[in-house]
């Protein structure tokens, strides 16, 4: 009888051994790139993406994470979904300026005042709208960081006419905002930002407050300037090569598309904890201020940038698509995030 219970165990275990492979062999195998670095929120929180998509899947897919650009650089990283260089990325619209005509709605200088606001209009617009520019891929989530405000190396900032002559770093759409503003716009993408600033090649930045120790900014930036009458943001991107979404099974597809849910609120809430550090961060280094706009000047930045949402709309329309449209949802869409 002992004999019968010790081979029926060793038959038990053999089974199970021979079956762990075949089960690690179904496991569909995916690899996510993202610009940000793995010490950033937004990269601990995209990996936790994966993780979660691994756990309520039961390891049925399985990801291969790479942060810091090392599978794919931001620009590319859309691109490399596309043509499966990535199965997934993170990355913004704003870094291909042109190439995401209609969402780039989302980044115009708006007026916002968090992410948790941002994220509910880029999510909101792109449901709206479903715009053709995205149809290559398959969207997971949205999401967009908390006011965009103008950062300065030397000189503080409190009236229109102290932009006059300062070379600032701005991408996408904001590019357009430095120059209504009186300033002249550099394009760099992020990671570049922190050594432009050092070197001088840029006298300041338009950035999230958050960047201040996500990224270190506030190390070489000594003034925020509270530019909130012009604060944009920028939105981004989670998305998937389509043909890998195809092959993956309903239910799978189902319980990733309840994770995108979870976690594009994740995200907008991480930017503005993120601020409060940043802030705090900034301010913890000698010579750091919070300088805000002079008494008046909140109506004049406003009216400065007006002309740049009416030159999106004008150059969508030179493109056949209905730019108005769009900014009416997005400022609809903002309203309602706002309460108003």
């Amino acid at each position: 009888m002992k004999r019968f219970i010790c081979l029926l165990s060793i038959f038990a275990l053999a089974v199970l051994f021979s079956a762990a492979p075949a089960a690690a062999e179904d496991a569909v195998k995916l690899t996510y790139s993202n610009f940000f670095p793995p010490t950033h929120v937004q990269s601990q929180l995209a990996e936790a993406w994966c993780k979660e998509v691994e756990k309520r899947t039961g390891g049925k897919v399985k990801f291969q994470y790479f942060a810091g650009q090392t599978l794919t650089k931001a620009p590319q990283s859309y691109d490399g979904v596309v043509t499966g260089i990535c199965d997934v990325a993170m990355s913004c619209f704003a870094y291909t300026r042109g190439r995401f005509p209609v969402m780039e709605v989302v980044d115009l200088p708006l007026g916002y005042t968090s992410g948790v606001q941002a994220t509910k209009v880029v999510n909101e617009v792109y449901s709206a709208l479903k715009p053709k520019e995205l149809m290559d891929t398959k969207v997971m989530y949205l999401h967009a960081h908390g006011p965009g405000l103008l950062h300065t190396k030397e000189k503080p900032v409190k009236t229109l006419e102290d932009m006059k002559g300062l070379k600032l770093r701005a991408h996408g759409t904001i590019a357009e905002m430095v120059k209504a503003l009186g300033a002249t716009p550099v394009t760099m993408p992020m990671p570049d930002v922190y050594q432009s600033l050092e070197k001088g090649v840029v006298d300041g930045a338009f950035y999230p407050v958050e960047a201040n120790k996500g990224w270190k900014l506030g190390e070489v930036s000594r003034f925020c300037i509270l530019s909130y009458p012009a604060a944009y943001t920028t939105s981004f991107f989670v998305v998937m090569n389509p043909d890998v979404w195809a092959k993956l099974p309903a239910g799978v597809q189902k319980t990733i598309e309840e994770i995108n849910l979870e976690w594009a609120a994740k995200h907008g809430k991480a930017w503005d904890e993120s601020d409060a550090k940043g802030r705090e961060f900034l301010l913890s280094q000698k010579g750091r201020q919070i300088v805000e706009l002079a008494p008046g000047q909140d109506a004049k930045w406003r009216k400065v940038v007006e002309p740049v949402l009416d030159d999106y709309v004008k150059k969508l329309s030179e493109r056949k698509l209905d730019g108005a449209a769009a900014l009416a949802v997005a400022k609809k869409a903002l309203g309602a995030a706002s309460g108003r």
